[in-house]
């Protein structure tokens, strides 16, 4: 269905138009003609479906019917990180192009100049005011924010701000909102816990399921069974093998990003690290870097497992197991976007066998396990051995894919 098929404003179809966007997603499609309509959604979609702009089009839509006289916040839109936060505003700013519509990122971290550009923007009162749960609390607290006119508030990746322990936050902010609003919630999973909220703060919502949880089947997914000590003598393997895809490994703490990051690094290959330790601005650079194709490879925690949008990565590497499988979903769904093609490798130590067993119960099927290469010796018991293993039939190519890792000269 084509988004010239509904009713949104010509200047909001002009927008889409100069970005090329014609043809809508599934959760698009299912959910932007019940929100112009006015009513709460809860909607369920795994990452990569066109998520946002399922609401962001339809808010500009009914921004653009309201009007904004008074300079007041119209809507507010929560969100886990500051990286989605970014990306949302990103959207904002391509599908807005042509409207009267003004936005305001609102997070922490950065210095005092920051803060008072977004103390100022919310007292001002921006149309759209996009934010992290923690950073608009300090600025309840502090700036004299008036949210008496907003009428649209969005929860997106609600399931992500509840495991950060964003629910008492929620709350508190949804206490300062007119009662007479309209509430979307959208999450990759429905557990008891989103229901709960959403009981809480939504009014008769429709609920939208779209493919729930399920990885897209343009992701090529395969694993090693492999001893701990083997991981990145894999990992250097696969990077023996030649593309131009873009790379991100993530790893499950802080501290073993930083190690694989300084072996990696060693072994003259073009890399960088991505964890909660890392000041805003450097966060910024390496992502720039990373999406221009000058580092190749991000070695990263869960942190940029949601919230980034960057094209051309072909190849997600699970060098952890990750512990549950909605993180391995959110983890792959780094590829394979915009209709492309990707690949993820899993590497499965002993110790992780079982978290990796509950992740294939989990997606109802088998992942591929690949040969160790003959470069890292033999693995442990249960492990396919180079020489006798069969290729996954139905998508012989996945022991062929190459990836490209440019070399750097070290000092």
């Amino acid at each position: 269905m084509k988004f010239s098929e509904i009713q949104l404003d010509e200047k909001v179809l002009q927008g889409l138009d100069s970005m090329n966007f014609h043809e809508m997603t599934p959760v698009q499609e299912a959910t932007i003609p019940v929100i112009l309509e006015g009513k709460d959604i809860i909607g369920c979609a795994q990452t990569g479906t066109g998520k946002t702009a399922a609401y962001t089009l339809p808010l500009l839509n009914r921004l653009l019917q309201e009007g904004n006289q008074e300079n007041a916040i119209k809507a507010i839109i929560m969100v886990p990180t500051r990286e989605l936060a970014q990306q949302i505003d990103m959207q904002f700013e391509g599908f807005s192009y042509f409207l009267p519509i003004s936005t305001i990122v609102v997070y922490g971290g950065g210095d005092g100049v920051g803060w008072e550009q977004q103390k100022r923007g919310l007292q001002m009162g921006a149309d759209v005011v996009i934010a992290t749960p923690g950073r608009l609390i300090s600025h309840m607290a502090h700036s004299n924010i008036d949210f008496s006119g907003v009428s649209h508030f969005i929860l997106d990746e609600a399931d992500r701000m509840l495991d950060m322990g964003f629910f008492d936050d929620i709350m508190q902010i949804v206490k300062k909102l007119p009662v007479k609003r309209q509430t979307l919630l959208f999450s990759a999973t429905l557990p008891p816990k989103i229901r709960q909220l959403a009981r809480k703060i939504l009014h008769k919502p429709v609920e939208v399921d779209i493919m729930v949880s399920k990885p897209n089947e343009s992701i090529r997914q395969s694993a090693y069974i492999c001893y701990e000590k083997q991981k990145i003598n894999i990992v250097r393997a696969i990077f023996n093998k030649k593309d131009d895809s873009k790379v991100i490994i993530f790893s499950s703490s802080k501290q073993k990003v930083k190690d694989l990051t300084f072996s990696l690094k060693r072994m003259n290959f073009n890399v960088a690290a991505m964890h909660s330790d890392i000041e805003q601005e450097q966060r910024e650079s390496v992502m720039l870097d990373f999406k221009n194709k000058k580092i190749d490879v991000l070695v990263a925690t869960d942190i940029v497992s949601r919230g980034i949008d960057i094209e051309d990565i072909g190849l997600i590497i699970n060098f952890d197991v990750p512990r549950h499988p909605e993180d391995y979903i959110h983890r792959i769904g780094r590829t394979a976007r915009a209709n492309a093609v990707g690949a993820a490798v899993t590497l499965v130590s002993e110790r992780d066998l079982g978290s990796f067993q509950r992740i294939e119960k989990f997606l109802e099927t088998t992942i591929t396990k690949n040969p160790l290469p003959d470069s890292v010796g033999a693995g442990p018991k249960g492990s396919p051995r180079h020489s006798g293993f069969r290729k996954n039939e139905r998508n012989p190519e996945n022991n062929n894919r190459k990836i490209k890792i440019r070399r750097i000269n070290r000092d």
